[in-house]
């Protein structure tokens, strides 16, 4: 009796699961819960104001118009990022995410909106010219991102050292218990433009970084309707004023559109 039961409770949560549509339950309740980051400008951050603004909250609240509803936001890191989306916290994880194929096996992703790569961010005395040169030294990295791996991958030698956040990075690069952070090329570039002299980028990005919204595995209508709204800001041209106002640049990539 006890194994019949247990086979119905099973079978009942498959059927649920089964039968789940994230894109209607989106559209019932008027609210797409959106992850974004705080402190990683200028995809995510909080300004002056304490407002969140960037690039990522401009797409995702273009999304959700075309959704039909209103975006929600709520924060998340590198680490939490993907567990936020398998849990349901969250709808979609609009925060600076490569899309790479280890990612891809707990959730699903959008088509690539993004493309960056890795670069370095150093003190202005800093004598380095490119990754090589960092054997031996102290370079913050972000917990849950893959910018470690990355760069043990091309110099062995160098000590990484993690954080949690972003700012945490940056303050110990100004106190110099670190020599650089390592991240992806436009929050480097960003941080050297914001910092009157105190920072500059080392060398070339050395990685190709493809930016996707992550998404919950299985729920196709819903991923669908985000690629076609990403898409749709890409033809009416929404992306490339986005794209200039957080940039300051035309794009030099866009989007995937697909033909009607």
């Amino acid at each position: 009796m006890k194994k019949l039961f247990a086979f119905f409770v099973i079978l009942g949560m498959f059927l649920t699961t089964a039968s789940a549509d994230l894109l209607k339950d989106v559209q019932s309740r008027g609210v797409l819960k959106a992850g974004v980051k705080y402190d990683f400008p200028p995809f995510g951050y909080v300004n002056s104001k304490g407002q969140v603004v960037g690039f990522d909250i401009d797409l995702i609240k273009y999304i959700a118009k075309k959704l039909g509803v209103k975006p929600v936001f709520t924060q998340v890191t590198s680490k939490t990022r993907i567990p936020m989306v398998q849990s349901g916290t969250i709808d979609i994880a609009a925060a600076s995410m490569t899309h790479k194929v280890k990612r891809d096996l707990p959730i699903d992703f959008t088509i690539s909106y993004y493309f960056d790569g890795q670069s370095i961010l150093a003190r202005k005395d800093c004598k380095a010219k490119s990754y090589k040169d960092f054997a031996g030294k102290r370079v913050g990295v972000i917990q849950g991102a893959t910018s470690g791996d990355n760069f043990k991958r091309v110099c062995p030698g160098v000590k990484l050292v993690y954080f949690q956040e972003y700012p945490q990075a940056v303050m110990a690069l100004k106190r110099g218990k670190i020599d650089a952070v390592s991240t992806d090329y436009t929050w480097c570039a960003t941080q050297a433009k914001n910092s009157h002299g105190q920072f500059k980028v080392v060398g070339k990005p050395f990685t190709f970084e493809p930016y996707g919204m992550g998404v919950r595995e299985n729920e196709s209508n819903f991923r669908d309707a985000v690629n076609f709204a990403i898409q749709d800001a890409v033809r009416d041209g929404t992306y490339q004023k986005l794209y200039k106002k957080w940039f300051g640049t035309e794009p030099n990539r866009l989007p995937e559109v697909w033909p009607k």
